[in-house]
This record gives C-alpha cells, structure tokens and sequence, in this order.
C-alpha cells in the first residue's frame, strides 16, 4: 500500500488527495495545512470582507468529508523541513512522517514591496480566512481605506471595503488598472465603471510609506502627494512558497521547478499549484492548479502516466457589476500579432481579441460573457479564423459558428 503525503490544504492540495483517493481506494492520503481551517473558497474572501456571505459559507468540504473518505486531515500543522533522502518530512513539534511519495502544494504568499511603515497597525494583506478576518473587524472601526494595487484581487476587495460602507481608494503602480489582464483601452472602461460605482482610481504611482502614529492614517506617494486612509491594504501580487523545497535542495526558481508529470528534481516529490513553476510560468490562479493537481496526482499514483503541457490562462472578474474574462495571450506585444478591439466606454463594454497566423491567441470581453466560452474553445482548437477576421468582433457575428 502506497503512502502518499501532501503539504498544503489550498485547493491544490485538496484537489490531489480527492484524485488519489478516486484512482487508489487502497492508497494511504495524509494532507497537512498549516491553517486551523480544511480547504475554503479563496476568491469569495472579499465577498465575506463585504458582508455578502457568511464565514461558514467559505468551507468547500467539511472536517468529515475527508475522513469519510479515508483522508487524514492534519489541519494547524506546520511542515517544518523536508528530506528527500528519508523519504520524510518534519513538523514544527519534531514528528516525522515518512511517505512513499509527496506533493508539495504549498501555495503562495503575499507580496509586500518595498515601502516604510508597513508594520503599523491598520496596514493588512489578504491571503488567508485569518487575514479577512482581521480587515473585516479593522474596517469596522474606520471610514476610509486605501488599496494598493489595482490588480483582480485587489479590486475585487476594494469593491468588498466599499460595500461595507468605506470610502476607498485604488492605487496602481502601472500606468492603468488590471495590467496583467487588460490593455489600456480596456481598463479605461472598466476604470469608468468603478469610478461610476463610487470607488476612487489613482494610477501610476508608487507608494513609497505608510503615514500615522500610531496607526495608519495615509500613504505618501513617490511624487510627495498623500492619499489618506486608515485601513491600508496592498494587493501588490503573491510569491511562491518555496523554503521547503530550497532548505531540502530541489530546484528552485520563481516556483518549485517541475517537469511535465509534475515532478521536482527530487525522486518521489512533486509539486503543483501556486508553488510549482513549469516551463518559466508560474499560474497563480485556480484552474491551472486544479489541473496540475490531478495530472500529479495521477503520476504519484501512476508514474509517467499523464503529461502536463500547461493551461490557457482565463481570469474571470465580477465587480462594481462588470463582468471581465482574459483568455490566453491578451496583451501581448509584437509584429506578429494581429489586435482587433471595440469599445464601448458609454455601455461599459470591451472586446479585444489577439490574432496569430490567423488563429486566435488571446481576448479580453469586458461585459461580453457570451462570447467568452466560445472564443475560450477557438483558442483550445486552434481553429483558424482568418476568413472572418473583418466580421469578428461583430455585434451579430456569432463565434459559435466557427467551431
């Protein structure tokens, strides 16, 4: 009987030890989180930050549904190092478990940039239920707040802090929001429309300290301009979560390296969601993990079963009541390509899609959902559209038809 071990409880790690458990019955699962919490829906915690949902809502599974399946939950248990010779791992109260093989789904944590005064009261990063928590109670004692980083998450908590009754205020350090997601004439419709729900957008500035004594009360800007606030909270992007695999040797880069079955440059350890990097990327976003999880379960189970060959980003934003998906290689530079856009800025509509060698490589649709699963599919098809290229972004063109 094969034992398997994960580290990390996300939705990574939940989604493996469900995978192995299907494929395995007879396996043995231990799934380690270093939360007091079993797996919850990350991107609604800006939802409870709103009041729009209850805490006990966030629970994808409870406590019971992984021991009735056979699933060891070791839930408020730190992994403090791992050897890969032993075929074990260490917790922070000097047990060791030894595994047959092991995931590492260890996730990401924030990342703070450079700036003074980011240990004073009132100054939050969001990543975790413990940390919603905490902004949920500060906010209730405060009026206004600042968010820095005009990024998904970012806004998403931004809308949730002005949906709990605060005035707040966006800054992005690039030139306009969403820039992984939006190009600039995109993102200045859906600035439009945040604007218009009541949220405030400064863009193309650094924020360089956190002002007040002994709390925060304002950020001072890179130009000397101040943007007052008494909630500070920076949604400036995430960092792999690699020190145990580096502390045990694997390759490391940005992520936890792997190859295309998931596997580390150690025997027996794979690793898959935020913390793992394939082929330079790391995803940092859900559906890539879910992937990445399955197909490593399977090779844990299986070796060299299944290959992994990346997956075709898609973000999908619902705020201040505009709807954005980004598919694939949306705002990608070069002679290339091929960039078809129509913009709507009075009906908060936007619709872009990037074109290689007459196939279809990437789009943004900002309040455009029904053409966003179809498009989705032209990319995964490859399909070649070039005869259809002026017809395209038609109002009446159906894109279904190309499939």
């Amino acid at each position: 009987m094969m034992k398997h071990v994960i580290v990390g409880s996300g939705v990574a790690g939940a989604t493996a030890a469900q995978a192995i458990r299907q494929t395995d019955p007879d396996a043995e699962v231990h799934l380690f989180g270093a939360e007091p919490y079993p797996y919850y829906r990350r991107p609604q915690l800006w939802e409870f930050i709103a009041g729009k949902i209850e805490q006990g809502t966030l629970t994808f599974r409870p406590a019971e549904w992984y021991a009735e399946r056979g699933i060891e939950l070791h839930l408020g248990t730190k992994v403090a190092a791992l050897d890969p010779a032993a075929r074990q791992i260490a917790l922070a109260d000097d047990n060791r478990e030894a595994y047959d093989r092991l995931l590492l789904a260890t996730g990401a944590r924030p990342f703070i940039p450079p700036c003074e005064g980011t240990e004073k009261d009132g100054v939050f990063a969001l990543r975790t239920l413990d940390d919603a928590l905490a902004i949920k109670a500060y906010a209730r004692k405060v009026d206004t707040a600042i968010v820095v980083g005009g990024g998904l998450l970012g806004l998403e908590t931004a809308r949730a802090l002005h949906t709990a009754g605060l005035d707040v205020t966006v800054v992005e350090f690039f030139p306009y929001l969403l820039p992984r997601q939006l190009d600039e004439e995109g993102a200045q419709v859906l600035q439009a429309l945040l604007e218009a729900q009541g949220l405030h957008v400064v863009t193309g500035a650094t924020t360089t300290a956190i002002l007040g004594v002994p709390c925060a009360d304002c950020i001072q800007l890179q130009d000397g301009a101040k943007v007052a606030g008494d909630l500070v909270l920076f949604s400036t992007g995430i960092r792999s979560e690699v020190t145990l695999a580096k502390e045990a040797g694997l390759k490391v880069n940005r992520g936890i390296v792997v190859n295309g079955h998931l596997q580390t440059s150690a025997e027996d350890v794979f690793a898959a969601g935020d913390a793992a990097e394939f082929e330079g990327v790391v995803y940092g976003i859900i559906p890539p993990a879910i992937e990445q999880a399955r197909i490593a379960a399977a090779n844990m189970v299986a070796p060299s079963s299944v290959t992994y060959t990346g997956t075709i980003p898609s973000t999908t934003l619902k705020v201040a009541g505009a709807e954005l998906t980004t598919l694939g290689e949306a705002v990608v530079e070069g002679d290339e390509y091929t960039r078809l856009r129509h913009t709507d800025v009075a009906g908060g509509r936007y619709r872009k899609v990037v074109l290689r060698d007459g196939r279809i490589v990437g789009a943004i649709l900002l309040n455009d959902e029904e053409r966003a699963r179809p498009i989705r599919q032209l990319i995964a098809q490859d399909v070649d559209v070039s005869a259809h290229v002026d017809r395209l972004l038609e109002n009446e063109f159906d894109p279904k038809s190309l499939l």
